[in-house]
């Protein structure tokens, strides 16, 4: 184990005598278990990406990954959890788009988010798609903007929730084709998947693992992808170069954390996610890992904190 933990500081570009300078020798961490705080609910799929990757994560360092659930508040509870426990390497959070968009959402946060939270490791990412109803004439992206276009605020599309990822893929589609569509927000992707699938609204972008139930019942047509990565024709490649809005979630360390333990915690994560296993298991999901460095994860954050907000401000994007 210790030679694994010694390599996966090395490619996180820290070697061990750094790591002795700073008083943390090999064996220092982790002192007990280890707390992932989630800002979702059980069963969801940031859920079971945290609770698959953890229990690797687990054998790797030998010590517990305790996934705790803290739901509400736009994930402030969860992020009020991590920040009254000793930033000692022990306690982590997963969050998501909720981390750049909620200051543009929330009046009055209790901290600012660029300052307080340190990027460890993208964990997963969860391609989107864009899907109509059975009936609904366009069998292509083109043929969908053009029916949007002829029929300005007409076209309906739900995602979950309101101010959620696949909202703000609605907004940035709607910014560069040019149309206007209806927005109709749902508590979770399955509330979207049935109504679409009984017809009730015109299109949905949601997740690939939300949208299989109506796919396979052949109730729905899926138009697009909205990341570059293709499953089916992308949202890219039919006439919006560049555009990639994917749902994800991700791991965070509060500010005061030693940036010793923040690598040696992103080289287990990069480990446990490189694991056959978990990616065999995680596929049923949805989910794509996506293992970074610290400082990989802070430039790609970087850039959708500059995106979403535009998209917020300029769409008068409200939490409900």
């Amino acid at each position: 184990m210790t030679k694994l933990l010694r390599r996966g500081v090395l490619a996180a570009g820290l070697a061990a005598p750094f790591l002795a300078r700073h008083g943390y020798a090999q064996g220092d961490w982790p002192k007990g278990p280890v707390r992932w705080i989630v800002a979702f609910a059980a069963g969801g799929a940031a859920d079971t990406v945290a609770r698959n990757v953890g229990a690797r994560v687990s054998e790797i360092i030998g010590q517990q990954v305790i996934v705790d659930n803290r739901t509400g508040g736009n994930s402030l509870v969860a992020a009020n959890a991590v920040l009254q426990s000793p930033r000692d390497g022990q306690t982590f959070l997963i969050d998501a788009a909720n981390q750049l968009t909620n200051p543009f959402l929330i009046k009055d946060l209790p901290f600012d988010y660029e300052k307080t939270w340190l990027p460890v490791t993208k964990l997963s990412d969860f391609p989107q798609v864009l899907a109509v109803k059975q009936e609904f004439p366009a069998k292509t992206l083109q043929e969908y903007v053009a029916a949007a276009k002829a029929k300005p605020g007409t076209v309906s599309y739900g995602t979950p929730p309101a101010a959620g990822m696949g909202h703000m893929a609605g907004e940035e589609l709607q910014r560069r084709a040019d149309i206007k569509l209806i927005h109709a927000p749902y508590r979770g992707g399955a509330d979207a998947a049935r109504d679409i699938g009984a017809g009730a609204i015109d299109s949905v972008i949601i997740t690939t693992s939300s949208i299989r139930p109506p796919l396979a019942a052949g109730r729905v047509r899926v138009l697009a992808v909205t990341s570059l990565k293709r499953v089916a024709p992308t949202v890219a490649e039919s006439g919006y170069p560049s555009y990639d809005m994917i749902d994800w979630n991700g791991l965070f360390a509060a500010t005061g954390t030693p940036v010793e333990l923040i690598a040696r915690m992103q080289a287990v994560c990069a480990e446990a996610i490189k694991d056959a296993k978990v990616k065999e298991r995680l596929d049923a999901a949805g989910a794509v890992l996506t293992p970074n460095t610290p400082a990989e994860f802070k430039t790609w954050l970087e850039g959708q904190r500059t995106l979403l907000g535009k998209l917020i401000v300029d769409g008068n994007i409200k939490l409900g």
